[in-house]
């Protein structure tokens, strides 16, 4: 086989078969050259509701529209070739009811060409999950720290502390019992999110979770340092590409001020 031939691209059946084997690498991505980085490296690429914030400046994702998610995730497979696509639905785009879920999925999945939607919510959304699994649409599940939910769950607080553990852990036998292929445990107690990864049979995906996750999330510009607004505990810096950014910004404008940019190599003679 050529060594240039086209890698099949992962699909959702593929991402469950990974339940208790090697770690699903997950990453955010936006943009078409953001997604061309994370597709040599990741097994899903999200395309996250976290784009209303980290590049349009939102307070929160309650902001994001349909139309935002598939302009953001046309652009992420247009750098796709290996990793699963998955895009985010946003707020008030499927609570309404399995048949509204439904619509609004199958429009993400048919303009944006990805192979699975992730909705947030446990128990309450087990329904519509069994509809849209039943229907073709994969479905990731989210439960725990629900972004879309700060407003009901008093902000951006951990889920499943104490007493608490139970419910959170219902949330997620719940909708892995009603079809979704794998589940987005964020910002829950580390003993908890083990509890729940040796008790349902789809991958957990940790975000500020447990190292005993199935796999890992992060929003990539979290984690290389382009988000600076603040940064949550389990965000991990792996560089610091807002500060470089800045420094380089800043050395441009100075050599722009002091008339050394352009300098020769940089402009056009008369002669061809």
């Amino acid at each position: 086989m050529s060594a240039n031939a086209r890698q099949r691209q992962l699909t959702a059946v593929d991402v469950q078969a990974r339940k208790g084997g090697a770690p699903l690498v997950c990453l955010t991505a936006y943009t078409t050259p953001v997604a061309r980085l994370a597709d040599a490296e990741c097994d899903v690429v999200l395309v996250g509701d976290s784009v209303g914030m980290v590049l349009h400046g939102l307070p929160s994702t309650l902001g994001v529209t349909m139309d935002m998610m598939i302009l953001h995730g046309q652009a992420v497979a247009r750098g796709l070739d290996r990793a699963l696509m998955v895009i985010d639905m946003p707020f008030g785009s499927y609570e309404e009811s399995p048949e509204q879920a439904f619509r609004n999925a199958a429009r993400l999945m048919r303009e944006t060409g990805a192979g699975a939607v992730k909705l947030e919510g446990g128990a309450a959304m087990a329904d519509t999950i069994r509809f849209l699994t039943a229907r073709s649409i994969p479905v990731m599940a989210h439960v725990g720290l629900t972004p879309q939910a700060i407003n009901t769950l008093g902000g951006y607080k951990v889920q499943g502390r104490g007493a608490d553990a139970d419910r959170v852990l219902t949330d997620a036998q719940a909708v892995a019992e009603a079809g979704a292929f794998s589940v987005v445990l964020e910002k829950v107690p580390a003993a908890l999110a083990d509890r729940i990864t040796e008790t349902v049979a789809i991958p957990t995906i940790g975000i500020g979770a447990s190292a005993g996750c199935d796999g890992q999330v992060l929003v990539i510009d979290d984690m290389l340092g382009l988000f600076t607004d603040f940064q949550p505990k389990f965000a991990k810096r792996y560089a610091e590409l807002g500060q470089g950014a800045q420094a380089a910004i800043a050395a441009y404008a100075e050599e722009v001020r002091a008339r050394r940019f352009p300098a020769a190599e940089h402009v056009f003679g008369d002669a061809t």
